[in-house]
């Protein structure tokens, strides 16, 4: 059976054969994938790299290709929230499982494994500053999975319902949804760091519980977010990109991360200026882990 051709406004192809946004182009994504939200933090990442194959930029979205020993690994900028999320996994999806000559889909599917590092904050008392936190799940309230039609086949709707429930979540806000990370990286990656339910927000300020000259509409959110529980699983911190990955990476057949420093804790009104060096130290620990993976 032949696929669907996919139109020239549904898949943007630039002239130089390039995808739309990352400009990238086929045969050049590999295998591994590490995301960041900063683009200075690239840098840091493939300077752990044995070699770099090429670099390239656009807008906030800077790659780096290269090998850590005989693998080969991407270190990508994605830019800040779950909207940035939806181009570059689309995107590297269509780099490594459509054909751009034909616009139809390759017969063999390709998976990608995708690990994000980043920073976050934590919610909860006990999570020490600058604790290194793998989402085991994410909890999105951005709503971008309530946009794709099969979204319900890979998401967790038990731990988002019970969410909904216990926080009476507010109706004027987008309904809430989670998904879980990819198991073989979560054992395979893991360096005996803290896990953890991740609550993805849609923003800095508001989204998150801060109020600065904005009064907030709920601002008993947090303390109802902070006590949910859920087979023994709190929510641990707050960040802005995993339950689109998760999310989205469920949906397309691809593995995926989140390992976050939580250089801030809400809690305990804690936070580490200092906290570059931390980051490097959990970007040392994984690119190690990942090198053996």
């Amino acid at each position: 059976m032949i696929e669907s051709f996919y139109k020239n406004t549904d898949l943007i192809i630039n002239p130089d054969g390039s995808v739309y946004h990352l400009h990238l182009k086929p045969g050049q994504v590999a295998p591994y994938v590490v995301i960041v939200g900063d683009p200075e933090r690239v840098g840091l990442i493939s300077g752990h790299f044995d070699s770099i194959e090429f670099t390239t930029k656009n807008r906030e979205l800077t790659t780096h290709c290269g090998y850590l020993g005989d693998k080969r690994v991407m270190v990508l900028s994605t830019g800040m929230g779950t909207d940035n999320i939806d181009i570059v996994v689309h995107e590297l999806d269509a780099l490594i499982n459509i054909d751009f000559t034909t616009r139809t889909r390759n017969r063999e599917h390709t998976r990608l494994n995708i690990l994000r590092i980043g920073t976050s904050g934590a919610i909860q008392p006990d999570v020490p500053l600058n604790a290194f936190v793998m989402s085991e799940y994410a909890i999105g309230t951005d709503g971008l999975l309530n946009y794709y039609r099969d979204a319900g086949s890979v998401l967790e709707y038990g731990l988002a319902e019970a969410f909904h429930e216990h926080t009476h979540w507010p109706e004027k806000l987008p309904r809430p949804y989670a998904a879980r990370c990819s198991e073989r990286l979560l054992a395979g990656l893991d360096a005996g760091f803290l896990r953890g339910i991740t609550l993805t927000a849609p923003g800095f300020y508001g989204p998150q519980g801060r109020s600065i000259r904005l009064s907030l509409a709920y601002p008993e959110l947090n303390d109802r977010i902070a006590s949910f529980s859920f087979s023994g699983r709190k929510i641990t911190n707050y960040e802005m990109e995993s339950s689109a990955l998760y999310g989205l990476c469920k949906l397309l057949g691809h593995e995926a991360l989140t390992v976050c420093a939580a250089i801030a804790n809400r809690a305990t009104n804690q936070y580490d200026p200092e906290y570059k060096s931390k980051v490097s130290r959990l970007v040392e620990l994984l690119m190690e882990r990942l090198r053996h993976l």
